[in-house]
């Protein structure tokens, strides 16, 4: 069997059967590490971890975890170099459900500085780069741990959304990226970027891995306020069971999408028609509006939440933070400061409420929301430039989900003329991460997602 290739489960059955022993699984990705990382840069730091005892779910299995997660003894920087000598002295709850579960810290991956931005590029140790393309961005916050997975430098990997962190980088290194409902993760010692929104997730290349990472690092944790009691369902069953749903299409997320994107929504949705699902038109708030909203409230919280970092208990002195941060605490300190919070935070708060409201509105008449991961694939290094705010636009048709703390995957469909990958979105309730799973594992069952991923792991060799 080829261990680049091979999912989580397989590798479980190899480990079981003592086909393989941890150790030589560690020192296999150890070596593609070695091989690809100084091209794609997607390690900060590349662990060596000691084989697990015990018989959980992914002992002895290793991991690529976004550098925004603490790692008790393991240096976590969130990718700016305010932070480059911190070592953490706990564990993210994430992390310590993963160590329970038997998995290992294969490493930390490369993401935006403080997850500010989308592509990867604003990172304080350099952009990681696509490994569909090297001319080209993975997308981001979480680039690194999508082009981990995407290249077979870890079996899985664990990254964090904000408004498209996890979906944007899925779309456009091919793999898939889930965004459960915000609190059904629990943030506790995630670096912290948007406290309202921030939601951890998986990162896999298969359906039925999203559906174990989900199972364990999914519930409440004493330790997060914001986490949900909701009971955390059998993913993995709740995977197969092949519901037929009602599909909600709006036009409004089909405005301005590159041609290649379109088409492949197009293909996407008789591939599901085929399947015995049926589509109804439905019309939502436009996307454009959610730009605005995300800007105001992102940033009020980057202003709260990097206060902390003023050199004395954290980091350097805060002459460290680069340009992108830097631009985002003046925009929040001034939409949060006396004369403006009521024309800008809570009007944005407002308008947010109305987005959450034409979701519920939506959702009685349908199970599942269906529009493209992004509207361009993948981009070519340095084009962020180019606009004021990149991120917002690149992430349009990620954010009224994420403001409304909806849950969300990205899969891969297809691949456009420029054979970079295209992903598409699916949306659901609050919860309902099961529905989610259940439409990704019908398609892949189905279309084997059109052996995107074998095509780069051969590249990949």
């Amino acid at each position: 069997m080829n261990l680049a290739a091979a999912t989580l489960a397989e590798l479980r059955t190899l480990l079981d059967t003592k086909k393989i022993s941890s150790s030589e699984l560690v020192d296999f990705f150890r070596a593609r590490i070695e091989k690809h990382n100084p091209k794609l840069n997607v390690y900060l730091t590349v662990c060596d971890p000691e084989s697990a005892a015990g018989t959980g779910p992914l002992a002895g299995i290793p991991l690529a975890i976004k550098d925004n997660f603490c790692t008790k003894g393991i240096r976590t920087t969130a990718s700016a170099k305010l932070l480059d000598s911190f070592i953490s002295p706990y564990d993210a709850t994430v992390i310590s459900r993963l160590k329970e579960a038997g998995a290992l810290v294969q490493g930390k991956t490369n993401m935006d500085a403080w997850a500010h931005g989308s592509s990867t590029e604003t990172s304080d140790y350099g952009p990681t780069l696509n490994p569909w393309d090297t001319t080209r961005v993975p997308g981001g916050s979480s680039g690194g741990s999508a082009a981990a997975t995407a290249a077979a430098l870890a079996p899985a990997a664990i990254g964090s959304e904000t408004a498209g962190s996890i979906r944007g980088p899925a779309s456009w290194c091919g793999v898939i990226g889930v965004k459960p409902t915000y609190g059904r993760v629990s943030r506790y010692g995630v670096i912290a970027m948007g406290s309202s929104l921030d939601c951890p997730g998986p990162f896999s290349r298969t359906i039925e891995d999203s559906a174990l990472l989900l199972q364990i690092i999914a519930g409440k944790d004493p330790f997060d306020a914001t986490s949900a009691e909701e009971a955390v369902p059998d993913y993995t069953a709740e995977m197969k069971k092949k519901r037929t749903f009602t599909i909600g299409i709006a036009d409004e997320y089909l405005e301005g999408v590159q041609e290649d994107v379109r088409k492949n929504f197009d293909q996407t949705k008789k591939e599901l028609e085929k399947m015995g699902h049926t589509f109804k038109k439905i019309s939502l708030i436009p996307p454009k509006y959610s730009i605005s909203v995300y800007t105001i409230l992102q940033r009020a919280e980057v202003s709260s939440n990097l206060s902390r970092y003023d050199g004395i208990r954290y980091g350097e002195k805060r002459t460290a933070f680069t340009a992108e941060a830097k631009r985002r605490i003046m925009l929040g300190t001034y939409t949060l400061s006396h004369g403006y919070y009521d024309a800008y935070y809570k009007k944005a708060q407002q308008v947010r409420t109305l987005l959450i409201e034409d979701f519920r509105r939506v959702f009685r008449d349908v199970d599942l929301i269906m529009a493209p991961s992004g509207p361009v694939t993948a981009l070519k290094l340095g084009e962020f430039e180019k606009y004021p705010f990149f991120g917002e636009i690149m992430d349009v048709l990620y954010e009224p989900g994420a403001i409304a703390g909806l849950p969300a995957i990205s899969i891969p469909t297809g691949l456009d003329s420029n054979s970079l990958p295209i992903g598409m979105q699916f949306m659901a309730n609050y919860f309902s991460e099961g529905a989610l799973l259940d439409i990704g594992y019908q398609y892949e069952q189905e279309t084997g997602f059109h052996g995107i991923s074998k095509q780069l792991i051969d590249r990949y060799a």
